[in-house]
């Protein structure tokens, strides 16, 4: 690590001790994320650590993990699916839209975001955590419809991602996109970061397309995206570890 990261982890640990809080037990690689998250800036970083910590402590049991019975009529759509490791060694999070319909109890799908980003990452982690991993995403549209648009939804996981998940997205495919969805995006893009929006990657045309595949791999691919795998749900999939240590 260099010098000039070294002090900045030690401007970092003491905001994050003026706000009454601690990085004890906290690998340096999770406190770099917070740090590169707001451009090395060792108070703003801090300020994002310990919101951080307190959204933690008030969204997930004391267990780490926010168990399937909790987002049981989530999981029940099999809309999520994990896949991987790809070419680059990191956990596939397949999301398929036309199976989302709007959550009617916004907790329980704040819940499931959590539990599906957990997982992920979860899925990445390799004998003994690091605290740097990330996962790819591949938002699949085909066959969407207006009943499955969730502008609330979408923008939760956005805003969980970015604020409580700094520096865990490698990268994001979203295909099939519709003619209709694209204003639908543009608004979306109103609460996307600028380093979140440089990681997404919309794949319209076959060359793109190729570019995709050959990214993430035709081993993590399921045969539904022109891979080798089985397409497999999120819930049908099983860790030792079902969360990132916290």
């Amino acid at each position: 690590m260099e010098e000039s990261q070294e002090l900045a982890l030690t401007q970092f640990r003491r905001s994050v001790e003026k706000l009454s809080s601690s990085t004890e037990g906290y690998e340096k690689a999770t406190l770099m994320r917070f740090l590169v998250a707001r451009s090395m800036d060792p108070k703003k970083a801090a300020k994002m650590f310990v919101e951080w910590q307190k959204w933690r402590a008030s969204m997930v049991p004391p267990s780490g993990f926010i168990p399937d019975s909790e987002v049981k009529v989530e999981l029940e759509a099999r809309k999520i699916h994990l896949h991987g490791p790809t070419k680059s060694g990191h956990p596939l999070l397949i999301v398929n839209g036309s199976k989302h319909f709007p959550s009617k109890d916004q907790l329980v799908f704040k819940k499931f975001v959590v539990h599906l980003l957990d997982k992920a990452i979860a899925s990445g982690i390799k004998g003994k955590e690091v605290g740097n991993e990330k996962s790819v995403g591949l938002v699949d549209l085909q066959n969407i419809a207006l009943k499955n648009i969730d502008l609330r939804g979408m923008i939760t996981g956005f805003q969980f991602l970015q604020s409580y998940y700094p520096e865990r997205l490698l990268k994001c495919y979203v295909l099939n996109m519709p003619s209709f969805f694209v204003t639908i995006w543009r608004f979306l893009g109103r609460f996307i970061d600028k380093a979140t929006k440089e990681k997404i990657v919309l794949v319209t045309d076959e060359e793109e397309r190729r570019k995709f595949e050959e990214e993430v791999g035709l081993d993590a691919l399921p045969e539904e995206y022109g891979g080798r795998a089985k397409l497999t749900a999120l819930q049908d999939v099983f860790l030792t570890q079902t969360a990132p240590g916290c």
